[in-house]
């Protein structure tokens, strides 16, 4: 639970950025929850090979080799950085604090940025789901997020899986016991989202989720499963929710695209961004296309098709689908010649490439045209 000194009236406070966060305790734990010490030490779900009596004997042998994998590649083939990440850098007045949220599902460590602009008013709020073998202040360094939202005024929430959870720091959302609402993975990283929104001054309309790779498909879940909560989704990288329902689904959906089982949602659309590199060999670039066709839901958009070239000298495809007032809906940013990494990201982080766009800087943009009016009555 997010500790405060007081949690009463905390959006009349006026207090500071800085200042409202050294009222929080610090995160005890790693988020450590019931049910999943038994996965597999590292694959992508962490089953074990019993778990799955069916699967051809190739992918027994490659489930036990990845079960003693020490370490190794995690979910997305993300491998464990080679060296020690920089802290994130806190501007005077702002605050980046460690916290713990605990649910009737177990608990979840997490970072919590608050700009120094912030004194009680009402802010927008983006939840960042950070790949395999990462962390929240990895992710945070890599995607410069706080930077941005300390110019825009935002609240940046990093939830952090552990490795109980997953050896690599996956999250699992192969598994459909993470795949839908108030359930596994998606019930403790909503319950994270409401209570810093019942424990911070959240503008409630503007609530946003976004993420790379296994992060990237948690946001597509996340946004599909709480629309109500998500105004808007960010995918880097990532899959559809439902691509893979186990192991072996799993590896076929980021080898050659998963084409989710089910539709999803039907009706409105679910606004969404996504990056994806055209020459990512760990995640297909197909299912960037698949989460923006579940994201759709299908409704009648009008398609705008942009070409350009990043200041770092990457070139890229930006296909906007908006409706008949203009209102994008869902954006496709296709990176040429990039891999699995977060375009325009800084290399003191891991896995980013600075030659790109700007991805945290356009999804604040894309986020910031969505409110989501349900949630704010």
């Amino acid at each position: 639970m997010l500790r405060l000194a007081s949690l009463s009236g905390l959006a009349k406070t006026g207090l500071p950025g800085a200042a409202f966060l050294r009222s929080l305790s610090p995160s005890h734990g790693d988020g450590d929850r019931p049910g999943r010490q038994s996965r597999l030490a590292d694959g992508p779900g962490g089953a074990t090979v019993a778990d799955h009596p069916t699967v051809a004997p190739v992918m027994h042998e490659l489930l036990d080799r990845f079960a003693t994998l020490a370490p190794g590649p995690g979910l997305c083939g993300m491998a464990v950085p080679a060296k020690a990440r920089p802290a994130p850098a806190v501007p005077d007045g702002a605050g980046f604090a460690a916290c713990t949220f605990r649910g009737a599902g177990g608990q979840m460590a997490y970072k919590l940025y608050v700009p120094s602009t912030y004194s009680g008013q009402k802010l927008p709020l983006v939840v960042m789901l950070h790949g395999c073998t990462q962390s929240p202040d990895d992710f945070a360094v890599g995607t410069r997020m706080n930077e941005i939202a300390e110019e825009q005024n935002v609240l940046v929430a990093y939830p952090g899986q552990s490795a109980s959870a997953n050896a690599q720091k996956c999250w699992n959302w192969f598994d459909a016991r993470d795949q839908h609402r108030d359930r596994g993975e998606p019930a403790l990283i909503a319950g994270l989202t409401r209570e810093i929104m019942r424990d911070v001054a959240v503008d409630p309309a503007r609530v946003y989720v976004a993420g790379l790779s296994a992060g990237g498909a948690a946001a597509a879940i996340m946004a599909q499963a709480y629309p109500d909560l998500y105004a808007a989704a960010g995918v880097h990288s990532g899959l559809a929710r439902g691509a893979a329902t186990d192991m072996p689904s799993a590896f076929a959906a980021m080898r050659q695209g998963g084409v989710p089982r089910s539709g999803g949602r039907t009706g409105r659309p679910v606004p969404t961004i996504v990056f994806h590199g055209d020459r990512d060999r760990t995640v297909h670039p197909s299912n960037g296309e698949h989460v923006l066709t579940q994201a759709k839901a299908g409704a009648a958009l009008n398609t705008t098709v942009t070409r350009g070239e990043a200041p770092g000298g990457l070139a890229y495809t930006r296909m906007v689908e908006s409706d008949d007032a203009g209102l994008p809906w869902l954006e496709r940013w296709v990176l040429h010649g990039a891999g699995h990494a977060w375009s325009g990201g800084s290399r003191a982080g891991s896995y980013t490439d600075p030659r790109g766009p700007d991805a945290s800087r356009e999804m604040l943009r894309f986020f910031l045209a969505h409110a989501n009016t349900a949630a704010a009555a």
